[in-house]
């Protein structure tokens, strides 16, 4: 439950700027990343059935859209800065709640923002090639860890500054950017699509399974290596909430920019997958690693393919616009809640952004970035992220009944048998990512230990505050 602050710490606040368009576009743009050229082969590799395979496309996106409705009702009960946060504050208590936070800035949203970084310094390189990411200006072993600085690196530490930058002066102005890529997006996926179809060199026939690799070939456990792909790739629409706090008129546009966004999601994806296995024959499509390059070059030419990887360059960067603007929200939220650094409460008195801890989140990602250990620590959050999608949709079930006359603008639709089969789906997908990565899965949990300390204390300091300021701390 959160302390209130002495009123002096209370006078600047986030106030409300983004539309329903914007709310859309960030569950896009947070969703959308370089995921998508490269989950389709990986699908294929586990499910050689290209039928059955965009099939599993549509499940996922299923699944994602029961999470994304139990999320609209929950969003709706509490339209403020922090999103998942919040919800899980609100229905396990605030040390479940600060875990997550925890977790989201040390490893799943810095780790993924650093390689949405990377991955667009890559491309970038691949697009223009006097920036190659590969070339070594600096390297150094300290305390057993490997810090380099390649012309890549230097890149996405680029791009970090940049992107933090624009959303310290303005989330208007950062919603803008990404309303740019995502709506870049979706025009380019619908209108190659449409000229892939109409005009290129693929063939329909690359739909039909191969002689002897029918569903004869399809097993239980491709499908669980498939869908913990598909998962990881619809991933970022939950980044909305997160900025609900600024969105305006939210227990009504914050459901509709989750169910608009993630339909959205579903119909660009399964485009671009058809697109894909239109161009190239399903083995090859399965063992390719530039995807879109080599769709590209064989339903056009291969001179476009530095285009494409401009345009995955610029969907990268996107994706990581959200990722900035959402993580800060939640570490702003944590800090108001006392169970953070208190500087990280800290909003910029004329452009009403949490200032601080955009600053703190630019930092921690660039020592990510240089140190390399991005990939690893985002490999390990991926078990917990599932965890707190469960603990989210689960959530809608607690407060339903810890909190029955709360005010709910949306309610799930669906109730109960749509989130009770998202559970049952999860459940079994978080046992299935236990047993195929128990490393990762167990290092997860492992991440979140160093932060109980920290945790205890910030609580010590919260119990003590309202003794030096004259409140009166909850329930007394």
């Amino acid at each position: 439950m959160r302390i209130e602050q002495p009123e002096q710490n209370k006078t600047v606040r986030l106030i409300r700027q983004l539309t329903l368009f914007d709310a859309v576009m960030l569950v896009v743009g947070g969703t959308i990343g370089a995921s998508i050229f490269i989950v389709p082969a990986n699908v294929l590799q586990a499910v050689p059935n290209p039928l059955f395979a965009l099939s599993l496309w549509v499940v996922a996106g299923g699944v994602t859209l029961m999470a994304g409705l139990a999320c609209a009702e929950l969003g709706g009960m509490f339209p403020e800065a922090g999103g998942q946060y919040v919800f899980i504050r609100e229905a396990y208590g605030p040390f479940a709640a600060f875990l997550y936070g925890w977790m989201l800035f040390t490893a799943g949203n810095s780790g993924g923002l650093a390689a949405m970084a990377v991955s667009f310094a890559l491309f970038l390189g691949r697009a223009i090639p006097p920036l190659t990411a590969d070339h070594l200006l600096f390297a150094h072993t300290t305390l057993s860890i490997h810090w380099q600085l390649t012309q890549g690196s230097l890149t996405a530490i680029t791009a970090v500054i940049v992107l933090t930058a624009v959303n310290i002066r303005s989330v208007r102005l950062a919603a803008r950017l990404q309303n740019l890529v995502a709506v870049a997006f979706l025009s380019v996926v619908i209108g190659i699509s449409a000229a892939g179809f109409l005009c290129g060199r693929g063939s329909w026939s690359h739909f039909v399974p191969a002689s002897g690799n029918g569903f004869a070939g399809i097993s239980l456990q491709g499908v669980g290596v498939a869908m913990i792909a598909l998962f990881w790739c619809f991933d970022g629409w939950e980044f909305v909430s997160w900025a609900a706090g600024e969105i305006k008129d939210p227990d009504r546009n914050l459901p509709l920019a989750l169910m608009f966004g993630i339909g959205l999601i579903i119909t660009a994806y399964l485009l671009a997958n058809a697109l894909f296995l239109y161009a190239l024959a399903p083995g090859q499509l399965a063992q390719e690693t530039t995807l879109a390059s080599a769709a590209m070059s064989a339903l056009f030419s291969q001179s476009v393919s530095r285009l494409v990887s401009l345009f995955v360059a610029l969907i990268c960067f996107g994706a990581g616009s959200v990722a900035v603007l959402g993580g800060a929200r939640i570490y702003y939220s944590m800090a108001r809640d006392g169970a953070f650094f208190q500087t990280m409460r800290h909003v910029h008195p004329r452009w009403r952004t949490p200032t601080t801890s955009l600053l703190a989140q630019c930092a921690w990602v660039i020592v990510l970035i240089v140190s390399g250990r991005y990939e690893q620590l985002y490999t390990c959050f991926i078990f917990m992220m599932t965890l707190s999608y469960l603990l989210t949709v689960g959530a809608v079930f607690i407060l339903r009944r810890t909190r029955p006359d709360r005010p709910r603008p949306y309610l799930c639709a669906g109730y109960p048998w749509l989130p009770l089969a998202y559970l049952v789906v999860a459940s079994a997908f978080v046992v299935s990512t236990l047993l195929a990565r128990p490393i990762e899965s167990l290092a997860g949990l492992g991440l979140a230990l160093p932060g109980i300390p920290l945790y205890l204390y910030w609580r010590r300091r919260q119990v003590a505050l309202p003794k030096q300021s004259g409140l009166t701390p909850p329930g007394a």
